[in-house]
């Protein structure tokens, strides 16, 4: 019995030691200097700014509108009652208008970061340049505004094997480039199905950002120069109306490079019937059906250009000719487009060349999705591929001057791009950017 207490109280003196051990061990612990490293280093989280908020200060929730959406059904599936969504709705419809909501389009909700997550502002972007911010979570008040753009100057030179489009694609630059030296700045000057073997070419040209991440393509040519059969092709682009905000290309001489019309009102299509007033139809027992016409086909929603600047007279629907666009280019020249499926201008509005005015379709009398284009010289339809088309309006007098002045120092930066791999080391970086934010 002795023994057994003995052994009880030598164990509860060992506890007591271990207990002194440990406080003074601890004292020491305290008293030991932390070290600058063994600090816990608290960083503030990086701010996230979009749409001009900072995006840590929500729970932010994406989405896109779906069918059946509108703004109230959006808001009220995410806790907003119908009495608070109709005063917002009621405070920002001068600003924008909350029907017009589109399927696809995407919205973002910035929340409060609660257990409610009650939504405070709804931004909607119609586009990837502009967006609609609602705000809502102290007054209510709406505004539109732009994403940033960033436009970034590059250059680009290329010595043809096969053809141009070949050329471009090995170096990784976008198609459309091809498209715009092709169809919109030598389509008259040069035949690109007939480019031969060591013909080259230099391109000073504009790549646009949003957001500095978003590549949207090539915005637009500033200056090409292209050497065909060894002789030289420049072109400069140069706006010569401000308040209409005509663009044209013109060369080294201040001579417009293109004609008053376009070769065709669709980019990409063929020609699947020609004006011909001799046409016979088999349909119709071989009887005489003049086409006073030239048909282009393509896919049904294919964008239709005007082909020369001009008013727009008509923009209706009749008969077989189903919905079309007609306009007048001045005292000589009328074109008309017909069996669209929709049309994109009404009239009395003015176009400029290349402008979409509609797009394919099969409206009327027709067999297949196409553009029947029409031409009229002095009111009477004739074949616009037998005519003698005049130039494109040349540059005014008054407005030579200033563009000779201004293409001094863009043409000697062209004649300073190099074409040789070993030239290519020593040229100088032609990379500018210019940021817009608005």
């Amino acid at each position: 019995m002795d023994r057994q207490r003995k052994r009880n109280l030598g164990n509860k003196y060992l506890v007591l030691i271990a207990i002194v051990f440990g406080i003074i061990a601890c004292k020491k612990e305290e008293e030991k200097p932390i070290l600058e490293e063994e600090l816990a280093i608290v960083e503030e989280p990086e701010e996230i700014l979009e749409f001009g908020f900072n995006l840590n200060d929500y729970v932010v929730k994406r989405d896109t509108i779906r069918k059946g959406d509108s703004f109230g059904v959006i808001l009220e599936r995410n806790k907003i009652g119908y009495p608070k969504i109709f005063h917002i709705a009621e405070k920002a419809k001068d600003t924008f208008d909350i029907r017009k909501l589109q399927l696809g389009k995407p919205y973002t909700l910035l929340c409060s970061k609660d257990s409610l997550e009650t939504p405070r502002c709804f931004i909607y972007q119609p586009n990837l340049e502009e967006y609609v911010v609602i705000n809502f979570q102290d007054s209510i008040h709406a505004y539109t505004s732009r994403k940033p753009i960033k436009y970034v100057e590059k250059t680009i030179t290329g010595i043809i094997t096969s053809s141009i489009s070949e050329t471009l694609d090995e170096q990784g630059v976008s198609p459309v480039l091809t498209n715009k030296l092709a169809d919109e700045i030598y389509a008259w000057t040069i035949d690109f199905r007939r480019l031969q073997k060591g013909d080259r070419f230099k391109v000073i040209y504009t790549d646009k950002f949003i957001d500095d991440t978003i590549y949207t393509g090539i915005h637009n040519v500033k200056a090409a120069y292209f050497e065909h059969k060894d002789e030289p092709f420049y072109a400069f682009r140069y706006q010569t109306d401000t308040v209409k905000g005509i663009i044209d290309y013109f060369n080294e001489e201040a001579k417009n490079l293109r004609r008053a019309f376009l070769k065709s009102p669709i980019q990409f299509g063929r020609i699947s019937s020609r004006y011909n007033l001799k046409r016979r139809i088999a349909y119709y027992g071989y009887a005489l059906r003049p086409h006073k016409g030239t048909d282009f086909a393509a896919p049904v929603g294919t964008p239709i250009r005007a082909t020369a600047n001009g008013t727009v007279t008509e923009s209706t629907r009749k008969g077989g000719n189903g919905k079309y666009v007609k306009i007048r280019h001045n005292a000589t020249y009328e074109t008309q487009y017909l069996h669209m499926s929709r049309q994109n201008v009404k009239k009395g509005q003015f176009v400029k060349q290349g402008d979409v005015i509609g797009y394919v379709g099969m409206t009327g009398n027709t067999g297949g999705p196409h553009v029947c284009y029409r031409f009229w010289v002095n009111g009477k339809q004739v074949d616009p591929f037998r005519q003698k088309l005049p130039e494109a309006k040349p540059i005014s007098d008054s407005l030579k001057t200033k563009y000779l002045e201004y293409i001094k120092p863009i043409k000697n930066q062209l004649d300073n791009i190099y074409f040789s791999p070993e030239d290519l080391k020593q040229q100088p970086e032609q990379t500018i950017i210019r940021q817009a934010n608005s």
